[in-house]
């Protein structure tokens, strides 16, 4: 040991003692900076943003600080660094294009933490953006609903690049349910309709104001945002399809009062009944409208 000793020159010494004083001043501004922002800052959202923003401002500061310390007195530091960036390049090849998509996603920002997307066969809220990959707490999965099942789902950021992304968050935070409903050709429909359009404009939203912030963004025309109901024939009967506007993480509950609403409303009426498969025999010759029976045929 006392043997390599010497051969730690003054300039290693102090190029030494410099990086390890700029590792603690980063620490101690990264320590601080923390404690400031869970004393200003009650929402969680922001702090995470905040902590996101310090922490890559200092790594980046770190870099170009440290590096600029070891760089000093490098002979031909331009040919040295055009060799090993590329043999990164095709060493690393998945991970630059990670970061690459990270890139991408701090400047286009096609969604951001706290939206809610689909990416792939993916769906979920996102909770997390790093370097190589974003985290989604998955939604749907095991249920049927979209609701959170509990686990999160880690995806590369290079995917961006590769796989369309639908977002349920950006500049419009409604979604649109439908509800199909078959009665049989028996019943009163026109009825049925009316009241299930007073049960969808009791449950549903109209947010025909806040499509001006989504036509802001984007060239799209009128969503026709208020709740109405449409009329449809099916092989079993007449289809009343309930068409609404609820909050994008509240169309379970929107669908729960819809469905509770309307199977109340079915129970009291006589002339209303839900259609579902059955199979009956029909004779022409003595049902339906008489105009349109077939004769008798003669004994």
């Amino acid at each position: 040991m006392q043997e390599l000793l010497p051969e730690i020159g003054p300039e290693l010494r102090e190029r030494l003692l410099s990086t390890l004083v700029m590792l603690a001043v980063l620490i101690g501004v990264r320590v601080v900076a923390f404690r400031v922002l869970r004393a200003k800052l009650p929402e969680v959202t922001d702090r995470y943003r905040w902590r996101k923003s310090i922490d890559y401002l200092l790594i980046a500061l770190g870099v170009l600080t440290i590096g600029r310390i070891w760089s000093s007195g490098v002979a031909q530091l331009g040919t040295f660094l055009g060799l090993v960036t590329a043999g990164l390049a095709i060493a690393l090849r998945e991970p630059i294009t990670n970061v690459a998509g990270w890139l991408f996603l701090l400047w286009r920002r096609p969604f951001r933490v706290g939206d809610r997307i689909q990416i792939g066969e993916h769906a979920g809220d996102v909770v997390d953006i790093r370097l190589f990959q974003f985290s989604l707490l998955e939604i749907r999965g095991r249920f049927d609903a979209d609701q959170p099942t509990g686990r999160i789902v880690h995806i590369p950021n290079a995917t961006v690049f590769t796989t369309p992304q639908a977002n349920a968050s950006d500049a419009f935070p409604y979604i649109f349910a439908e509800f199909p409903i078959t009665l049989t050709f028996e019943s009163d429909w026109a009825k049925a309709k009316a009241a299930f359009t007073e049960i969808a404009r009791r449950h549903g939203k109209s947010a025909a104001d806040l499509q001006s912030t989504l036509r802001a963004r984007y060239a799209v025309g009128p969503l026709g945002a208020d709740p109405v109901v449409y009329t449809s024939v099916r092989d079993d009967g007449v289809c009343l399809t309930v068409r609404v506007l609820c909050p994008v993480r509240g169309a379970r509950p929107v669908a729960e009062a819809i469905w509770e609403d309307i199977l109340r409303r079915v129970a009291e009426w006589d002339d209303v009944d839900f259609a579902y498969p059955t199979t009956r025999l029909y004779d022409n010759r003595s049902e339906g409208k008489p105009g349109a029976r077939a004769p008798l045929s003669p004994e």
